[in-house]
């Protein structure tokens, strides 16, 4: 113990097992083997930081206030020239906000034998700006989604629909998520057949007893992972209208709860970048 590493300094592992050391004693002899703390990988599951450890948020910063100012520019340049009008006469507004997305790539994951990964994460800020949910509803969620501006449709006007593919198909497309009374939600598979279903967009519950504006936010601020039959997605994170802490929150966010769904982490990570809806794209990793 006395001429431990006092007296001689530890030598790195010939087979360079890790940065594992081994000390040797006077005579040349291995008498230990050790890894230094700095050495060791952190632990996922304890370890917060380890998430987010291949990403730099200085750079994270930089690229989303480089993609803010060029899609304000671009908004700025529109607005420059001649002013449309419809067929009625009313001007027509010009440009629109601009929807930041994280696209992903996949790799080391066989969607056909693997099992494929789905959940969703809600963030601390919005994500499309012109996010919008309809409630399909009994009267009294009709008249409270009447009295908050919320878009809405009875049974009545689900009944008109006739179970019209193409009509179910243009409503899922028309909304990007829907919530539903109790004595409505049952009915849905009979009024509308499996359109909602199909188009990833079946309505979420909606009970007298929840505050149907703080649920309506909520969806706004949720994004859905979804792993199909190909290796890439892409999921929408914010919106250029965003603070650059707004949008680094919410990046940052969806990437740690992405790795926490893969089975080997960042090892199922090819690359990750981040694009507004007319901008260029901006690797992060």
């Amino acid at each position: 113990p006395a001429e431990g590493l006092h007296s001689f300094a530890p030598e790195l592992c010939s087979e360079g097992v890790n940065g594992s050391y081994f000390l040797r004693d006077s005579n040349g002899k291995i008498r230990a083997i050790f890894k230094p703390e700095s050495k060791k990988k952190p632990d996922r599951k304890t370890n917060k930081q380890f998430k987010m450890s291949k990403i730099q948020g200085e750079q994270l910063r930089k690229d989303l206030s480089s993609m803010i100012n060029e899609a304000k520019e671009r908004y700025a340049k529109k607005q420059t020239k001649p002013q449309k009008t419809d067929a009625k006469g009313n001007k027509v507004k010009r440009g629109y906000t601009e929807t930041v997305e994280l696209q992903i790539g996949l790799k080391n994951y066989d969607p056909q034998k693997d099992k494929r990964f789905s959940g969703s994460v809600k963030l601390p800020n919005v994500t499309k700006a012109n996010f919008r949910v309809c409630v399909l509803g009994d009267q009294q969620h009709i008249d409270q989604a009447q009295k908050n501006g919320i878009e809405n449709m009875s049974v009545d006007d689900l009944k008109k629909l006739n179970k019209n593919k193409k009509l179910v198909k243009k409503l899922a497309a028309k909304y990007n998520s829907f919530l539903a009374s109790e004595t409505v939600i049952k009915q849905i598979p009979r009024l509308l057949g499996p359109g909602l279903s199909k188009a990833g967009k079946f309505p979420l519950l909606l009970t007298h007893g929840d505050d149907m504006v703080g649920k309506v936010h909520e969806l706004k601020c949720t994004v859905k992972f979804q792993l199909k039959k190909v290796l890439c997605l892409a999921v929408a994170v914010g919106n250029v209208t965003l603070s650059q802490d707004e949008l680094t929150a919410n990046v940052m966010l969806t990437v740690n709860f992405l790795i926490s769904l893969l089975k080997k982490g960042w090892q199922n990570i090819r690359s990750l970048h981040l694009k507004s809806s007319q901008g260029r794209p901006f690797r992060l990793y």
